[in-house]
């Protein structure tokens, strides 16, 4: 069969349905309890169909039918008195019709929900029906509330929701940041058909979770939106200690250090107990409460305090240890060095400077003595020395020629202090001359006798 073929075949079938199902009913009709509902039928055009009789047939399950109203045009209204709707129902029409035999059903219950079939006895076609579902509405009541636990290691119920009494059931869903899960959904159907759902939430509590929050969204077809109900955890945990205050600076002489002892549980801390690793609290420590204040700071206070903490599950403690300093170390911190500058670097670069500066001196003290010695040193030329002659006024005249020149010279290179030394250079000319002035055979004439007293006469003294 081609594509055509199946189009018109199921084209048929539903103009025959259409001719076939000729009872006009509403499908469905909602309903709250207390309310009157109206549920409507007719047989509109039957044509050639004899209508005979109509019947409404309540089945609240596939197995159970019951009528509950009969219309006969000739035998009149009946309802009959094993329905369970027997008193509330009637038809809309006191003298109904079989073209309009709708009914009202008052004062409606829960248990009136169900299928709802408009039945008509026609000849020659035999029954024709139309069925309408009655939908009974009730809102439910929502209530949620969280679970009282202990900290532990194992996942346990924190929090509870419940959706009870509504029709249909109600769905439950849970808000929050908590790293736990749902557990499935329980529904519990009531003797007056509605319906219960409960939920729970799980989680493996810590003490961080006290006070979180949750919260149960209850979703239902009588509400507009969900409902939401807000909650915060309760878990319960021993207390949790924590002394402060103590900065590492109680020097000798020191006013006013305290410690303060932090602690928090779930129930409340209902005992704080200040001791010391002693046994004996020093005379200037007043305790106050969660507060131990050290009015002036001694020896006795080098000791370790100790804060307790007892809750009705619990008790827990944390100490810490004072190590009294000396009261210069205060007067250091009051002129404290900048952060980030290392001990250490401070130190080489004080050492630096030093070394610098002992170069430097180093330098200038050898310039100054080099200066010194160039110009405290000997002559750079050598004096002539003095020329011989025989006649004793030539030998004069060439004496004073020869010690003036390079008396003249050596008064540029020597100070004041020369004058009492001979120079080294003076004595050596002398010594030249004198052996130059000897004989052959080593002896000295006359003339050179009187030179020779003549150059001890003329010593550098007597010309200065």
């Amino acid at each position: 069969m081609n594509m055509s073929g199946l189009l018109s075949a199921l084209i048929l079938l539903i103009i025959q349905g259409a001719l076939a199902q000729r009872v006009r009913v509403e499908p469905e009709v909602m309903s709250y309890p207390g309310q009157t509902v109206t549920l409507r039928c007719m047989f509109p055009n039957p044509g050639d169909t004899q209508l005979t009789q109509v019947s409404w047939i309540f089945e609240r399950t596939d197995t159970e039918r019951t009528n509950i109203a009969v219309f006969h045009p000739t035998f009149g209204i009946n309802y009959p008195t094993t329905s369970p709707v027997v008193g509330r129902v009637r038809f809309i029409l006191d003298s109904p019709t079989l073209d309009n035999p709708s009914i009202q059903i008052s004062n409606v219950k829960m248990t009136d929900e169900g299928r709802y079939i408009c039945e008509y006895a026609t000849y020659p076609s035999g029954n024709e029906q139309g069925v309408t579902s009655l939908v009974m509405l009730a809102k439910p009541k929502n209530i949620a509330t969280t679970v009282t636990v202990t900290a532990g290691k194992t996942p346990v119920i924190v929090a509870r929701c419940e959706s009870s009494n509504g029709r249909p059931a109600a769905t439950i869903s849970w808000s929050t940041t908590l790293n736990g899960n749902m557990t499935p959904p329980i529904t519990t159907d009531n003797p007056d058909n509605t319906v219960s759902v409960q939920s729970a939430y799980m989680l493996t509590p810590q003490p961080s979770d006290n006070g979180k929050d949750i919260s149960c969204m209850v979703s239902h077809r009588t509400m507009p939106q969900p409902e939401t109900i807000p909650m915060k955890l309760v878990v319960e945990y021993p207390p949790r200690v924590q002394i402060k205050g103590y900065d590492d600076n109680w020097y000798r002489g020191r006013t006013s250090a305290f410690l303060t002892c932090q602690a928090d549980g779930n129930p409340a801390p209902t005992t704080v107990t200040w001791k010391t690793l002693s046994g004996l609290m020093p005379e200037t420590v007043q305790v106050q409460e969660t507060r131990l204040v050290v009015q002036k700071v001694d020896d006795t206070i080098n000791t370790t305090f100790i804060c307790e903490v007892k809750n009705s599950l619990g008790y827990s403690r944390d100490q810490v240890t004072v190590f009294v300093r000396e009261e210069i170390k205060e007067q250091h911190k009051e002129f404290p060095q900048p952060k980030g500058v290392p001990t250490g670097a401070i130190i080489g670069g004080i050492l630096c400077v030093i070394i610098l500066v002992a170069l430097i001196a180093t330098v200038i003290i050898m310039v100054r003595k080099r200066q010194r010695k160039s110009i405290d040193g000997p002559p750079t030329h050598k004096p002539p020395p003095p020329m011989k002659t025989n006649s004793y006024s030539d030998s004069f005249m060439h004496h004073d020629t020869a010690k003036e020149e390079p008396m003249t010279d050596l008064s540029a290179y020597h100070d004041d202090k020369d004058h009492h030394e001979p120079s080294r250079f003076s004595l050596e000319d002398k010594q030249t001359a004198y052996q130059e002035d000897r004989g052959e055979d080593g002896m000295m004439g006359e003339d050179d006798s009187y030179y020779s007293r003549g150059s001890s006469f003329m010593s550098p003294a007597v010309i200065v």
